[in-house]
C-alpha cells in the first residue's frame, strides 16, 4: 500500500490594506488687497507690467505682467497675442473673486505686496493686535513695578531734563502714557540693564560735575576741565560714558559722582 503524504498546512498571509492616497484639493477663495500708503487716493492703478519674481527653482529673474487673456502670470510661458489690463485701487481696495487666480497669482509675487499693498487677512491682523495688546499689558504690569530713578531714567530718554522738573506722580503717569503708547521700545529700556548708569551720567552732566564738550567726543570733570574720557567715533555719548562707568576705573568716577548727586 502506498503511504499517504501529510500535507504541510496552508498559512494564510493576512492581506495588507491597500493605501488610497487622498488628492488634496486647492482651495479656492476670493480675496481683497489694501493699499498700504500714507494717503488713500480715490483711484490708484497699480503697475502690471515691467516687473520681475526671482524663481527659487530655475534660479533665475523671470518677467511677470499681468494679461487678463492668458493663463499665466509669466512672460515665458504666454502663448499668442497678450493684452494688458490694468489693476485698479478703489478707495484703497482691490476686490479679486476666486475665479480671477491668475490675477491673485499676479498680486501674490507683486514686488510691491507687503510694501504699497497688502491682502486683507482678518485672522493676521487678529493675530497682530492679540500681540500688541499682551506686549502692551506686559509693559503696563512692568511699569507699575519700577522705582522711581528706574522710571526717571526711562522717560529722560524721551522727554530729556524735562524730568528733572516733574513731581514723582507726573513721571509716574508720564511712565505709564509711555508705556501704552511704545510697549516694545518701553520693555526694551526697562530691560537695559545700563539706563540707570546712563541717567547718572546725564544729571552729572546737567548738574554740572561733568561736562560733555561741543563736538559731543569728551568728558570733563566740571571744576578743572580735565579729561575722563573720550567718546569712541559715531556711538551715544552717553551710552560710551555708561560703558566707561563699568570699566575699574569708571567706578571710582561713578562713585564719586553718584556722592555728590546727593
Amino acid at each position: 500500500m502506498e503511504k499517504t503524504k501529510k500535507t504541510q498546512p496552508i498559512e494564510k498571509v493576512a492581506a495588507k490594506p491597500v493605501e488610497v492616497k487622498k488628492e488634496i484639493k486647492k482651495q479656492y477663495k476670493d480675496k481683497v488687497y489694501e493699499l498700504n500708503l500714507n494717503q488713500t487716493p480715490i483711484v490708484y492703478v497699480l503697475k502690471s507690467r515691467g516687473l520681475f519674481w526671482f524663481d527659487e527653482e530655475l534660479g533665475y529673474e523671470r518677467e511677470i505682467k499681468y494679461c487678463e487673456n492668458q493663463k499665466t502670470i509669466f512672460v515665458d510661458e504666454m502663448k499668442g497675442p497678450e493684452r494688458l489690463s490694468h489693476i485698479l485701487f478703489r478707495d484703497g481696495q482691490l476686490f479679486v473673486p476666486k475665479e480671477k487666480q491668475t490675477l491673485q497669482s499676479f498680486l501674490d509675487l507683486h514686488p510691491w505686496n507687503g510694501q504699497k499693498f497688502k491682502e486683507y487677512n482678518p485672522v493676521k491682523i487678529a493675530e497682530d493686535d492679540m500681540e500688541y495688546l499682551e506686549t502692551e499689558i506686559e509693559a503696563l504690569n512692568t511699569a507699575q513695578t519700577l522705582d522711581i530713578d528706574r522710571m526717571e531714567a526711562i522717560l529722560r530718554t524721551e522727554v530729556g531734563n524735562k524730568v528733572s522738573m516733574m513731581s514723582s506722580k507726573e513721571v509716574k503717569r508720564d511712565c505709564l502714557l509711555f508705556a501704552r503708547k511704545q510697549p516694545q521700545l518701553f520693555l526694551e529700556l526697562a530691560n537695559d540693564e545700563n539706563i540707570n548708569i546712563r541717567n547718572v551720567g546725564i544729571k552729572a552732566t546737567e548738574a554740572g560735575i561733568i561736562k560733555l564738550s561741543n563736538d559731543q567726543r569728551t568728558f570733563m570733570w566740571g571744576t578743572n576741565d580735565r579729561k575722563l574720557m573720550t567718546v569712541p567715533f559715531d556711538e551715544n555719548p552717553y551710552s560710551a560714558l555708561a560703558q566707561y562707568f563699568k570699566t575699574d576705573e569708571g567706578v571710582e568716577v561713578y562713585q564719586t559722582i553718584e556722592k555728590k548727586l546727593k
